[in-house]
């Protein structure tokens, strides 16, 4: 069998065990782990330790699958460098990595070095050796996770100096890391070959960062190109991927002609070359938002398959042995990492808080740390297999530590901006309604003939209630949790905002944090606000186009139209929520509905079910039917708790 069909059965096959894998890995978050490390284990149980399904050939026949997602990584990492977000915290980012980088880097370093005759694969080695291992040992614990952060960040919402600041650090970090790691693998080079380090061959190491600082800007120039041109995003997406792994071929040929020719090996650094394009593509093109697009679109499959070849190419037999070393280098890292934090801090001049805390942001580590480790397994296959286990038995540890930290921290700090707790209903249709206008009169009669208790909040001062009969209308002082309060928010099943967009994206932060009502209505002024809205759960009515759609669906349905806007005589539409524990399991063809009751749709933990008779209904379910408006009232009176 040739080595072209040996490599297509085997990606054939890591493919199908990458599909296994995504979906198993989600199991993983309900216990509260990233799907990182689920990737991991599920890649450890398909390899040749585990289950044989990934053998131990793809460890060469796959290395491509490393190479493209290694480039990848880079561009992730480098897109989030944007210096116009970093630019005011920039004392504090500048002096944290530097505490994060240099005293992380030696510390570790030394540490390791002091400890090198307890570690396996350092026993007997020439101190040279022994330096050179210590030296990547530092160079990879400084590295961090700029995915596993903005995941965090994004989950809880987190806004402030001390987010700025952790996710500034991060990406810069792991830039640097990348020069750091170029510089320290040419040293360690140098030293298992025990060649003298002299003017030549840092004349030499400054040739290679030239070299590879040149082709990051064509790669950039080249990156722009792609982007620029009018083609589908999937055609795009493909370019810039094949365009990462052009640069590791020209590594491969680089390295494998200079050698042949002049006896002596021309290292440029992919990942130094990739952060560099991708870099001057997030800063300095237009299409920045477009490039973020694409990586964010493109992650979750490249991760998939980094991390689950990453896990199937472990060594389980060294893992067993390295535990024990794995934990004190978990410790080593964690130390060092404190020690950090706390010089940069003070030298930035931080809150002493910040200072105490400002190490937990950076515990977490995924595919930078693990692509550096990958390359020197490759680069030094006596003893960098092991080390490879070594550092991903580190990283299993940081990732499982790592995110919760970071979590507290910004609990800590006060800038998580988690979504309140939904308040249970207490049997009453409460809605508030904030802008007095003929739209919102108009909002909360319809809404009180369907037996909805209905207020309208208003920070206007003169007006005549008599004007306004079979209106509830309430004063308020202002936008503020005070008047929330008062209007007991709490109790409210709908809060429609109706004013300016920056009035409604006030109110509905402080609804997301401090009330938590299920459905936030806003009607949007501007589309260019839609996703601030969107990221808060809101559902959102755009005048623009809500006229449009309307229309276009009496067109196309008008009978299915005319009976969800209620049109139809004596019928209407209602979301029930299954309060019933009766109705707990049950599936809905046992149910005995009305005659005339439909069920259109259930949402459930967020997610639209597509009902049918077998459709078992669930505690915490949002039912939609229509039916006649008798028979719709004995269904609320049938879904409610207190029918049981």
């Amino acid at each position: 069998m040739t080595d072209q069909n040996t490599t297509l059965i085997l990606f054939a096959g890591f493919v199908i065990v990458a599909i296994g894998a995504n979906q198993i890995a989600r199991i993983f978050q309900r216990i509260r782990l990233p799907v990182i490390t689920g990737l991991l284990v599920i890649g450890m149980l398909s390899g040749p330790f585990g289950l044989g399904l990934i053998p131990t050939t793809s460890r060469e026949n796959l290395h491509f699958i490393n190479d493209i997602s290694l480039a990848f990584i880079a561009f992730a990492a480098a897109a989030e460098l944007y210096l116009k977000d970093l630019r005011s915290r920039l004392k504090s980012i500048k002096w944290m990595t530097f505490g994060q980088l240099v005293v992380t880097f030696v510390m570790s370093a030394v540490m390791v070095y002091v400890l090198a005759d307890h570690i396996h694969f350092m026993q007997g080695m020439e101190i040279k050796a022994k330096i050179a291992v210590c030296i990547l040992v530092g160079t990879i614990f400084v590295a961090r996770s700029p995915a596993s952060a903005i995941a965090v960040i994004n989950e809880v919402r987190a806004k402030g100096p001390f987010t700025q600041t952790a996710m500034g650090v991060t990406v810069l970090k792991d830039f640097l890391v990348i020069v750091l790691f170029a510089i320290t693998m040419s040293i360690s080079n140098v030293l298992i070959k025990d060649a003298d380090m002299d003017f030549w061959f840092l004349l030499f190491l400054l040739l290679e960062l030239t070299a590879s600082f040149v082709l990051g800007f064509f790669l950039g120039r080249s990156l722009i190109f792609i982007l620029s041109i009018n083609a589908p995003k999937l055609v795009k997406t493909v370019s810039i991927l094949a365009l990462g792994y052009a640069i590791y071929l020209l590594y491969y040929f680089l390295k494998a002609y200079t050698l042949a020719s002049f006896g002596k090996e021309f290292l440029i650094e992919p990942l130094l070359i990739c952060i560099i394009g991708s870099f001057l593509v997030t800063n300095y093109s237009r299409y920045r938002y477009e490039f973020i697009k694409i990586i964010e679109d493109a992650g979750p499959g490249i991760y998939v398959a980094f991390f689950t070849l990453a896990g199937a190419t472990m060594s389980l037999d060294l893992l067993v042995k390295v535990w024990p070393v794995a934990i004190l280098f978990f410790g080593i890292r964690l130390i060092s990492m404190i020690l950090g934090a706390w010089v940069g801090g003070t030298l930035a001049g931080d809150p002493p808080l910040f200072n105490r805390i400002g190490w937990m942001p950076y515990i977490t580590q995924a595919g930078v740390g693990l692509g550096l480790a990958t390359i020197v397994s490759g680069t030094f296959p006596e003893w960098g297999i092991e080390l490879a286990t070594l550092i991903v038995a580190v990283i299993v540890l940081n990732q499982i530590v790592g995110p919760p930290l970071f979590k507290w921290s910004l609990s800590i700090v006060g800038e998580s901006r988690e979504r309140h707790e939904t308040p249970e209903f207490d049997g009453v249709r409460d809605a508030i309604i904030f802008g007095l206008e003929s739209q919102s009169v108009a909002l909360a009669r319809q809404l009180s003939e369907h037996g909805w208790m209905v207020k309208i909040a208003t920070r206007k001062k003169n007006i005549n209630k008599n004007e306004y009969p079979n209106c509830d209308i309430h004063i308020i002082d202002g936008l503020t949790l005070n008047s929330l309060e008062a209007l007991e928010a709490s109790k409210a099943e709908a809060i429609v905002l109706m004013l300016t967009d920056q009035e409604n994206l006030e109110l509905c932060e402080l609804i997301y944090q401090h009330v938590g009502t299920k459905e936030m209505v806003v009607r949007l002024n501007h589309h260019y606000n839609f996703q601030k809205f969107h990221k808060l759960g809101a559902l959102i009515v755009d005048p623009s186009t809500a006229i449009v759609s309307l229309m276009d669906h009496f067109v196309r349905s008008p009978q299915a139209t005319s009976l969800l806007l209620g049109m139809q005589e004596g019928q209407d539409t209602i979301d029930l929520e299954v309060l019933n524990p009766n109705l707990y399991g049950l599936p809905l063809r046992d149910i005995k509905f009305p005659a005339d009751v439909i069920i259109l749709s259930i949402r459930r933990r967020g997610q639209m079910i597509i009902s049918h008779g077998y459709t078992r209904l669930r505690k915490g379910d949002w039912v939609t039917m229509v039916g006649s408006n008798k028979s719709l009232e004995n269904m609320t009176l049938l879904f409610d708790r207190n029918s049981s």
